[in-house]
């Protein structure tokens, strides 16, 4: 019996334009079959995917109707339906998310973390202060007012200051470690990254207290000077990972 992974579905003729590549360099464990007969011969034979990708753009099957007896066989389970980029069809109601091609393999692997169940024993945690950070998840917790979402920049940026509380980490490190580059003749894309950070963060972004600039060096990270009452709102924090996203 197979458990867990994604299962996908596409046309035996994919060639180099199977889905198969990218999900596979990034990790996941996959099962591949090229007709929807095979995809509900594994399922009924006690196959329990996490994640079904159904890449109609190369195959005869009737999209709908494999959509349908997917959901009918596997409940709740996520279904992505990929169709071609001249596909005038509607998407089937079954599906929880509708990909056209062209679509960048990111996207796709993006789409896939979203929609994969979160195993809480492999999520990796890191707590300094007032702040929970959540690494799979990509999110925060401040004060345990509920959580913000972060973007992938943004995430990194949180670790390197919840791991040198009370450090002067400098511009250059920062720009080293997260953007893979010793240029420092511009910095207004760190600058940028922590005036978002502090949006999710700090209890009066215009007045920070948890990330203090230190002219010309750098940032520190200050969990002790952290004010519950004034904790910013989940809804515009959430509302600004969405802009910045």
């Amino acid at each position: 019996m197979h458990k867990g992974g994604i299962l996908l579905i596409e046309g035996g003729k994919a060639g180099e334009n199977s889905l198969a590549f990218a999900l596979h360099k990034s990790g996941f464990s996959l099962h591949t079959v090229h007709t929807a007969t095979a995809a509900f011969s594994f399922i009924e034979g006690g196959a329990k995917p996490d994640l079904v990708i159904l890449d109609v753009s190369a195959m005869r099957s009737n999209g709908a109707r494999t959509c349908r007896r997917l959901r009918q066989l596997l409940g709740d389970t996520p279904i992505i339906y990929c169709r071609a980029q001249s596909s005038q069809e509607e998407p089937p109601a079954e599906v929880d998310l509708d990909l056209q091609h062209p679509f960048t393999s990111r996207k796709l692997i993006n789409r896939v973390r979203a929609l994969l169940p979160i195993d809480e024993y492999k999520e990796e945690i890191i707590r300094c202060g007032p702040l929970t950070l959540y690494l799979q998840k990509r999110s925060v917790e401040v004060g345990n007012q509920g959580e913000h979402k972060l973007t992938p920049k943004l995430t990194q940026l949180l670790v390197q200051f919840l791991r040198h509380p009370e450090e002067i980490i400098y511009r250059s490190q920062l720009i080293h470690d997260i953007w893979k580059t010793d240029y420092v003749g511009d910095t207004r894309t760190l600058d940028v990254h922590i005036h978002w950070m502090r949006e999710r963060i700090e209890p009066d972004p215009a007045k920070p207290c948890l990330i203090v600039t230190v002219r010309g060096a750098g940032y520190i990270f200050r969990p002790s000077q952290f004010t519950p009452h004034a904790a910013p709102s989940l809804a515009d924090a959430n509302e600004s990972a969405d802009r910045h996203e």
